[in-house]
């Protein structure tokens, strides 16, 4: 029997992987831990924004009206994804990265130096260049869910989760202690370093894709989920 794959990442990214991971022949099931919601956020005035920085799809989804102020302003987006979102929100894409924001910064456009960061409440700290000013404004956050009885029942047989972000790896683990769930029998895929440390030890097996994205997450699934029907007890040392 296939190892199933789990997706815990929030809705509607977990149904966009599942889709993805069955494309590729894997046994793929959604179980969103978290739920996004917006939040209310004040506008920074339009003539005091170069360029904005992206760093979720979600923060298109969920900014509201107010993102109407920024159309056709200059945006660093995160990923495709994120861009994709971005231009149809009316703004002008200049630069999308792929491992992350913090390299985009390195790629800003002279005169772009007061950027408007639309985050969520949980995101990663990042170190600003020198004559860079950035505004932040948090405009959704992640809400976490109560484990679903149906994912307790996956996660007594064998399986391997996918984790999309820290905060997802931490709250897994805690609700796999909660629930007494046997690490021995979870394997994880993690989507990098910071994730896969933030889930902690004792899982059967633990590692991360070799940069940050869903593509390279679902292949180290496959991977994971072709070493685990062969009974190759091969543990790699974390990625990154």
């Amino acid at each position: 029997m296939a190892l199933p794959v789990l997706v815990l990442r929030p809705e509607p990214g977990a149904a966009v992987t599942v889709e993805q991971a069955r494309a590729m022949g894997l046994d793929a099931h959604a179980f969103p831990l978290f739920a996004v919601r917006p939040l209310p956020w004040q506008p920074v005035p339009r003539e005091d924004v170069d360029a904005l920085l992206l760093g979720s799809a979600n923060a298109l989804r969920h900014g509201g009206g107010a993102l109407a102020l920024y159309r056709e302003l200059p945006a660093y987006a995160v990923g495709e994804k994120t861009a994709e979102a971005a231009r149809e929100a009316g703004l002008n894409v200049i630069a999308t990265g792929k491992g992350g924001l913090q390299p985009l910064l390195d790629q800003l456009r002279p005169g772009h130096r007061r950027l408007l960061r639309l985050a969520g409440r949980e995101r990663v700290d990042l170190a600003i260049p020198a004559g860079i000013a950035m505004i932040t404004r948090e405009v959704y956050a992640s809400e976490a869910l109560p484990m679903p009885p149906c994912l307790a029942t996956r996660l007594a047989a064998p399986a391997l989760v996918l984790l999309h972000s820290g905060e997802a790896a931490a709250y897994f683990a805690q609700l796999c202690r909660t629930a007494a769930i046997d690490h021995g029998k979870v394997r994880i895929a993690a989507i990098g370093p910071r994730v896969a440390a933030r889930a902690g030890s004792g899982w059967a097996a633990l590692r991360n894709a070799d940069r940050p994205s869903d593509a390279a997450l679902l292949a180290l699934a496959a991977q994971m989920c072709e070493e685990a029907g062969s009974g190759s007890q091969s543990q790699r040392p974390e990625q990154g």
